[in-house]
């Protein structure tokens, strides 16, 4: 893959750039990549109309970069319905830390 660099960036700019990578759980390069996928895809929708373009695919995402939220959604809509059987998430830490 090729790699970009932007040079010359204001120190606040790099300053906020860093508060928002923290505050979704991400890299700075992380976040630069979200960024600059989200806004290529945006671009990618505005062509002219009648012509077909292809959106450029989000990179998935690594590990701690889902906040609770987005992964409660996931999970519901995968089930539907909530667990009425097995054990609950107590009784297994709880049988964890016993046996030890």
């Amino acid at each position: 893959m090729p790699n970009l660099s932007i040079k010359n960036v204001p120190d606040a700019i790099v300053e906020k750039l860093r508060e928002r990578a923290a505050r979704n759980h991400r890299s700075l390069q992380g976040e630069l990549m979200e960024l600059v996928c989200r806004v290529a895809n945006e671009s990618s929708t505005r062509e002219e109309p009648g012509e077909r373009t292809r959106a450029i695919p989000l990179q998935a995402h690594r590990g701690g970069t889902k906040t609770i939220e987005k992964i409660a959604a996931e999970h519901r809509a995968r089930w539907k319905e909530p667990f009425t059987q097995g054990p609950f998430a107590v009784d297994m830490i709880r049988a964890d830390r016993d046996a030890r």
